[in-house]
């Protein structure tokens, strides 16, 4: 008996252990009587769909555009003339203009040997005469020199301890000295010089005193073989007074020059460069061919002219022609001619002693059917009976 109390007690404990006690095992009555009787049975919930996952795009790599330049495809050529620009800032200007309009000759190169601040006065702070010299006589190829210098100028000049004003006539004469000396070390060595004058400026008085510098300028580097350039025109209005705008290169009307009233803007560089560049491209053309050999005339002798050269004296014959020595005889059809006939004269008679190209009309036209037709079209002025066929032929066929 005893031991049947003792098990229900255990069973008992057991029971109240698992369930959580007599209040939650209430409560579970509880609810499970209020969803039996009061509520719906519950219906099983839907999993929410997936959203269908896209696959990825493909990306495409873009090809490179294939860019077509308009600009020409310039041959690269060997640089055959080299123009060096020498003076002062507005020099350097000019330089840079000429970079420009010389663009397209890929044989002509420019270079810049200008040196702000300088002028043909203060030999003290540069000596432009010295410098010529030592720039012709050094390793830099000059095939034409171009000077524009004058800006700083316009003050004393000094001779030991005297001080000569500027353009005084003892200035004058120092002043045109030193033109002379940098025009004759071009004229020495055979190069062309190209002397720019000065452009005017805002400042009056100092436009007068160019005026006079250019004259200068003028009469001793024309009196050395050299060319003048004159930008005054190029620079001024109507009334001839200085103008910081006006038409450029391509007649569009810009400013062109900066607002000190003297230097250049870009627009005006390439207008001042394009006064010079018609005379650099000039002489680059009158210039003689390097790779152009002539030979000489043979000399009026008796002998015959030597047509056949042995094999062994191909060297000796070459050397010889380089040298100006004349080897090979030519025809006379070949031979060196003048430049130029005689003169004949438009009017009036030729002289006793020259032939006349033609004696009269009437021996030009010859004699017979030939003469009569020429003397009816251009001396009656009768045109010729039309050809059947051809196209002044207007009659209506047949």
């Amino acid at each position: 008996m005893r031991l049947r109390s003792l098990v229900l007690v255990l069973t008992a404990a057991c029971l109240l252990l698992i369930t959580g006690g007599p209040v939650s095992l209430a409560q579970q009555q509880q609810r499970s009587l209020f969803q039996m009787f009061w509520q719906m049975p519950a219906t099983p919930q839907r999993a929410a769909p997936q959203p269908r996952q896209r696959p990825a795009p493909v990306v495409r790599r873009r090809e490179a555009p294939v860019v077509v330049r308009d600009d020409p495809v310039i041959p690269k050529v060997d640089v055959a003339h080299h123009i060096v620009v020498m003076g002062d800032s507005l020099a350097n200007l000019l330089a840079s203009g000429l970079d420009d309009a010389l663009n397209n000759r890929p044989d002509v190169e420019v270079v810049h040997k200008s040196k702000p601040d300088s002028g043909l006065v203060r030999t003290d702070f540069y000596d432009w005469p010295k410098a010529a010299s030592d720039l012709l006589a050094g390793d830099q190829k000059v095939s034409i020199g171009v000077m524009l210098i004058g800006l700083n100028d316009r003050q004393p000049i000094r001779e030991g301890e005297a001080v000569h004003d500027p353009l005084s006539p003892r200035w004058l004469e120092l002043y045109r000295d030193r033109i002379d000396a940098v025009a004759n070390a071009f004229a020495a060595r055979r190069v062309p010089l190209i002397w720019v004058g000065a452009p005017p400026v805002q400042n009056g008085r100092l436009s007068a005193d160019f005026v006079s510098f250019n004259e200068l300028y003028r009469q001793r580097v024309e009196k050395a073989g050299g060319q003048y350039v004159d930008l005054w025109g190029g620079f001024v209005d109507a009334e001839n007074r200085y103008a910081a705008t006006g038409p450029d290169v391509s007649g569009q009307p810009t400013r062109l020059r900066l607002g000190d009233g003297i230097h250049f803007t870009a627009a005006g560089a390439r207008k001042a460069a394009h006064f010079v560049d018609l005379v650099i491209r000039r002489i680059i053309e009158s210039a003689p061919q390097s790779s152009v050999i002539a030979l000489p005339a043979p000399a009026e002798t008796g002998a015959q002219p030597e047509t056949e050269v042995p094999a062994g004296n191909v060297e000796r014959l070459i050397d010889q022609m380089v040298a100006g020595v004349p080897t090979i005889g030519l025809p006379a059809a070949l031979q060196a001619r003048p430049l130029a006939g005689p003169i004949q004269p438009l009017t009036g008679q030729a002289a006793l002693s020259e032939q006349p190209l033609l004696a009269s009309i009437t021996e030009a036209r010859g004699r017979g059917d030939a003469a009569m037709q020429l003397e009816r079209v251009f001396g009656l002025g009768i045109a010729p009976d039309p050809v059947r066929g051809r196209l002044d032929d207007y009659r209506w066929p047949r």
